[in-house]
């Protein structure tokens, strides 16, 4: 009976470092488990695989809110993807700017509605992919015109004051066709960031400054089209 005693006594002391063990085994189990962090909301402000093709980033527009800066990947002249390099931090930038470049990828173009209730960063993210659109194109011109040995001008047209403030555009031609015009200046206003991508394309497709007037944009239609033939006729 007292042998019995030391065996017993060994075996219990030969279970603690079990039961000191098995805690330990449990909380390594949990961290394992542990869900890797979500991505920032910021991190969803780009769209499209953005692999390969062209990468441009238009200007910083400066808003009341923040300023705004869009980063646009171009496979030729088609538009595959845009991110936001600057925005607002602000809960309804930030449920706007999905819809922005969903409409932009839709669209191929800065035309395109203003979403509601983010009206002035819809305005700056227009402003921005426009100069970018605009980089690129004239970027495009310049390569075309190395390639195929034409001669390219740049020409800045005349500055034009208006009612709402000042209008310029400059004019690339390759020998007399026009292959790319750009604004230099132009009206803080949403209707006449709606008007300039239409007055582009008209220009692009008439050869001239004989082009229509863009509903709700009179006066930056009539200045831009007075800057647009100030440089067709510097280019003689």
């Amino acid at each position: 009976m007292k042998r019995a005693i030391p065996v017993l006594v060994l075996s219990v002391a030969g279970l603690i470092p079990v039961w000191r063990y098995e805690p330990s085994l449990g909380t390594a189990t949990t961290e394992a488990a542990a869900p890797a962090s979500t991505p920032s909301a910021s991190s969803s402000a780009a769209a499209g695989s953005g692999s390969g093709g062209t990468v441009v980033k238009g200007s910083t527009v400066q808003t009341d809110k923040g300023p705004v800066q869009v980063q646009v990947t171009f496979d030729g002249t088609e538009i595959t993807a845009v991110k936001m390099l600057q925005q607002p931090n602000h809960p309804q930038t930030t449920a706007a700017v999905p819809k922005l470049i969903a409409e932009t990828l839709e669209a191929q173009s800065a035309d395109i509605d203003t979403v509601s209730g983010a009206t002035i960063t819809s305005d700056g993210y227009k402003e921005s992919l426009q100069a970018a659109i605009d980089a690129n194109a004239d970027s495009a011109s310049s390569s075309s015109s190395a390639a195929s040995g034409t001669q390219s001008q740049t020409v800045d047209g005349s500055t034009v004051t208006t009612d709402k403030g000042p209008v310029q555009v400059q004019v690339t031609f390759e020998g007399d066709k026009i292959s790319a015009v750009k604004m230099l200046q132009q009206p803080n206003h949403p209707q006449t960031t709606a008007a300039v991508p239409k007055l582009i394309a008209q220009t692009l497709e008439a050869q001239s400054a004989d082009i229509d007037t863009v509903s709700g944009a009179t006066i930056t239609s009539d200045g831009y089209k007075e800057s647009l033939q100030a440089a067709i006729d510097a280019k003689g």
